[in-house]
């Protein structure tokens, strides 16, 4: 396996209770891994300590090692903005910024200095739209507010947010889930499509979404790994116990 992400011996803790237990993975580069498993099984405590979203949570403290590309995020004098700009968050409900569609997406390359030229970033807002599938839909009041969109196109509007500070690797957290059913299928549809020049991790609590989506799959219970590999042979062939019974519904 070509591996973008891998784990070593990650152990991660609220206050004095632990919620992942010496977890060690690899994800593959340019695949869509999706982590699944029942409700608190510290499925988006993982996708956090991904790029290091974690520790903005109080009381937290993570033990371990998580390389991007054969470097430890974790490693003393890691800039955490450069990792936070490489490893993006799509969160369970879009957040857009108080300010127009199009400074949502202009806002993280004025940050940080991608452009020289005003023209450069007027191209780049709508290439960015274009690649989240939302330009044609805004394109005539791009300088109205991010708000007044719709929940979907919010969400949408966020991924060309994160899209547009050229990360290397993107997460979702239950990116749907806030979602009705054409939205979520507008977003399921970016990934798959994105996944040719991204790496991508998403959490799901849908199996059916995991068996639409996933090349490879992370199975968790309790702050464990259970079982993790090809989606086809984790959903055809489970090797543990508990991922069958979650497969067949009785988890």
């Amino acid at each position: 396996m070509d591996a973008h992400i891998q784990a070593k011996n990650l152990n991660a803790y609220y206050g004095g209770a632990q919620s992942l237990k010496d977890i060690n993975i690899e994800i593959p580069r340019k695949q869509i891994t999706v982590i699944m498993g029942p409700s608190g099984c510290g499925k988006t405590t993982l996708l956090k300590t991904f790029n290091r979203f974690l520790e903005l949570t109080d009381s937290t403290r993570i033990e371990g090692d998580v390389l991007v590309d054969g470097q430890n995020i974790y490693e003393r004098g890691v800039d955490v903005t450069e990792v936070r700009k490489r490893v993006g968050l799509l969160a369970q409900r879009p957040f857009p910024l108080p300010m127009s569609i199009y400074e949502n997406v202009a806002y993280g390359m004025h940050i940080h200095r991608m452009k020289s030229e005003r023209k450069e970033y007027r191209a780049a807002v709508k290439h960015y739209l274009e690649v989240a599938g939302l330009y044609e839909e805004v394109k005539h009041r791009l300088m109205s507010p991010a708000t007044s969109l719709s929940i979907g196109q919010q969400q949408r509007l966020c991924l060309a947010r994160g899209l547009a500070v050229e990360p290397e690797i993107i997460l979702g957290d239950e990116p749907t889930s806030a979602l009705d059913p054409v939205s979520s299928q507008n977003i399921e549809q970016r990934l798959l499509d994105l996944k040719q020049d991204y790496t991508i991790v998403v959490v799901t609590h849908t199996l059916r979404q995991a068996r639409r989506l996933a090349d490879y799959v992370i199975y968790m219970y309790m702050g464990e790994v259970l079982e993790s590999g090809p989606a086809k042979e984790v959903f055809n062939n489970p090797r543990h116990e508990r991922t069958r019974a979650y497969l067949e519904g009785q988890i």
